[in-house]
């Protein structure tokens, strides 16, 4: 803290050498700028927001048969491996994925940010279709 008052946030770094000597390192924010602290250094308040916890699932599907994901999901990954199921998103048209084809959807930030993805996922197979559905979402 400054001795106005102001406070500054930045990332301290600690590094060590092979002989085990411990040496911090200040950057802004970023992560890459170099920052040097001035005035008095504290600990940062706890968290009123800790990070979400995140459910996970893996759906396996063999032969004819639908694998929905509700909206609100943080990631959905796609996995083919035989026949040739499709994918509707958001009720748009199917879109046929060949065996062999993996496709994720996934958003960067959640809790507080909020983001999720907004679509319902819904993954059809025919006779024959072998395909995995793995998805995370705040819990």
């Amino acid at each position: 803290m400054a001795a106005d008052g102001t406070v500054t946030p930045f990332l301290r770094r600690y590094q060590s050498d092979s002989a085990g000597t411990v040496t911090p390192a200040d950057y802004e924010v970023d992560g890459v700028t170099e920052y040097t602290a001035t005035g008095t250094v504290g600990v940062c308040a706890e968290q009123t927001n800790p990070d979400p916890e995140i459910a996970s699932t893996a759906q396996r599907q063999t032969g004819a048969g639908t694998v929905t994901i509700p909206s609100g999901a943080r990631s959905v990954t796609f996995m083919v491996f035989a026949g040739a199921p499709t994918v509707s998103i958001g009720g748009g048209p199917a879109v046929v994925l060949p065996a062999g084809a993996t496709a994720t959807w996934s958003v960067d930030k959640g809790g507080q940010a909020g983001e999720s993805l907004q679509d319902e996922f819904v993954f059809t197979g025919a006779a024959g279709a072998d395909f995995m559905i793995l998805s995370t979402r705040e819990v």
